[in-house]
């Protein structure tokens, strides 16, 4: 596993002071629990981990819709409202993979902690932008521009990190299938998420006040992700600066070579794709509904139901069989999405739709968890958490692009047309989970060997 990891005095990593007893261990018995597999989870990290790296990965799911609805509120104008959620969208994909490399060197909690602060004050300076400019001219769009990209660039990355933290938990863990486990989870936490989060958002900003969102995501990341930033999983994993320093392991750095960064291209490409299949899709889905309902906004809810059957479909990644390697299973996964978003361009009417949409996230949560389980083997050593946040600023980049293109097919030629960037980006998955079984497993193999 390309990560260090503390394994304590019964492990072949030497012992840190710092290192707290509490950690559970992957070695000790376990009852069966209730949840199946997943029971494995908290006894690897705590019980208390999942619930926190779940509610604390919420904000990053409320900023940009949450920037969307204030702008707008205010201005009056759409097109100022997604200039704002374009700003976070592309602050937080310049940003994700500089906290994750700081992260990497410095250890997550200092990283978390002043990146939740910033966060916070940058939420904050947005609100009182959006409120106090005068009018909306160039002056003031570029304040308000500047602070919603700052407060995409902040976001703390939970999710990525988390990940991180797993791989080194199971690392330690003599048991298959619990990365798998892990990884499961992790993918389901995030549709969850960003199924929520953008609920939330719509709720309180239409029942209450549109800046109460953004507020409310402030809360929760100074408080939430400050308690993620400080739980006692971090420890598991090692900056490389200690490792530098010598306190551990020598320092890999003649690992981390050209060789090693386009493998990681691989997926991080997978993830643009993805995110550009995810923006296209929800686009079109939001044009279907306005030309169907005359109600665009219930595109959303139409959204929401592929997101639901992706979690649950994630969750059974951990109950396929290791021989069904990952390669394989990027190809199989890719290849039902390409031939299901065939589907999308059949109903007329919202029943089929949604049916159409159930089917299809059934193929979309385990091609994620497989493209995230890649990216971790091919990520250099001592640099996961700079890999894990490229993967995900490669959803974001890839879900503006896939945004604009189906926005635009829309707006000149309808929404059926909308729907071949959903197709096309799976398309481009399947060919990208080819060139991982052909090119990038049989080096990742003989890597493995050679270490």
């Amino acid at each position: 596993m390309n990560v260090s990891i503390n394994k304590g005095a019964s492990g072949n990593a030497s012992h840190t002071p710092e290192a707290p007893s509490t950690l559970h261990s992957p070695d000790a018995p376990s009852k069966k629990s209730p949840l199946g597999r997943f029971g494995r989870l908290p006894e690897l990290a705590g019980p208390g981990f999942l619930p926190l790296g779940l509610f604390a990965r919420l904000p990053l799911a409320m900023l940009t819709i949450g920037a969307l609805a204030l702008v707008q509120a205010v201005s009056q104008s759409y097109a100022i409202g997604g200039y704002a959620a374009g700003a976070v969208g592309v602050g937080s994909a310049i940003g994700a993979p500089v906290l994750g490399f700081l992260a990497d060197r410095s250890g997550q909690r200092p990283v978390l902690l002043i990146a939740a602060l910033a966060n916070t004050l940058a939420i904050a300076g947005l609100i009182a932008a959006t409120y106090l400019v005068p009018d909306f001219n160039t002056p003031s769009l570029l304040l308000i521009l500047a602070a919603a990209l700052i407060m995409g660039g902040t976001c703390p990355q939970v999710g990525p990190l988390a990940r991180v933290r797993w791989m080194a938990l199971t690392g330690r863990s003599p048991r298959q299938g619990d990365l798998d486990t892990a990884m499961s989870y992790e993918s389901t936490a995030d549709e969850l998420t960003f199924v929520m989060g953008p609920a939330l958002v719509g709720l309180l900003a239409s029942a209450i006040s549109p800046w109460l969102p953004l507020a409310l995501a402030a809360l929760m990341t100074i408080t939430l992700v400050s308690a993620f930033a400080v739980h006692r999983t971090h420890y598991a994993v090692v900056p490389t600066r200690k490792i530098a320093a010598g306190h551990h392991l020598p320092a890999p750095a003649s690992r981390t070579k050209a060789a090693d960064w386009w493998l990681v291209s691989i997926p991080v490409l997978g993830m643009v794709c993805m995110g550009t299949f995810f923006g296209g899709t929800q686009t079109a889905l939001f044009a279907f509904a306005g030309a169907g309902s005359g109600t665009a906004s219930l595109g959303g809810l139409l959204y929401a139901v592929m997101g639901l059957s992706s979690a649950a479909a994630a969750l059974s990644v951990a109950y396929w069989p290791a021989k069904f390697r990952h390669p394989v299973r990027w190809l199989a996964s890719a290849a039902a999405m390409a031939a299901l978003t065939l589907l999308l361009f059949l109903p007329e009417t919202t029943t089929p739709m949604l049916i159409a949409l159930f089917a299809l996230g059934i193929s979309v949560g385990p091609t994620m968890v497989t493209i995230f389980n890649i990216g971790g083997k091919v990520a250099p050593e001592n640099r996961l958490g700079t890999v894990m946040t490229m993967l995900a600023s490669g959803i974001v980049a890839g879900t503006a692009i896939g945004s604009a293109i189906a926005g635009s097919l829309a707006e000149n030629t309808g929404y059926e047309l909308a729907f071949f960037v959903s197709t096309a980006a799976a398309t481009g998955l399947l060919l990208l989970g080819l060139l991982t079984a052909v090119v990038v497993e049989p080096r990742v193999t003989r890597r493995t060997q050679r270490s």
